[in-house]
């Protein structure tokens, strides 16, 4: 399950924001801020935000999960196929 790597608070991520974008361009992190000691937002970078739209954007989309939510049943079935058998057709 995906988690927040580092919670500061809005006054920290306020005085450290440069400091925590450039962390954000190296590192695959999340930085959850926090507003009276409740978490309220997430800083991500843009890389890691599209990685999650793109994401989305395939979960929500029935042709294309219908394949692999029939390929998740027959693995935890452990019913495998081989290379050869999924790719004999292809030239």
């Amino acid at each position: 399950m995906p988690q927040v790597d580092h919670f500061v608070s809005v006054t920290q991520a306020k005085a450290q924001l440069l400091d925590l974008i450039r962390r954000l361009g190296t590192q695959q992190d999340s930085v959850g801020i926090t507003k009276d000691g409740v978490p309220t937002a997430v800083l991500l970078s843009m890389e890691h935000f599209e990685g999650l739209m793109e994401t989305l954007e395939i979960l929500s989309d029935q042709k294309t999960i219908r394949p692999l939510r029939k390929s998740l049943r027959q693995a935890q079935e452990d019913r495998w196929e081989t290379h050869a058998s999924v790719f004999s057709d292809e030239e």
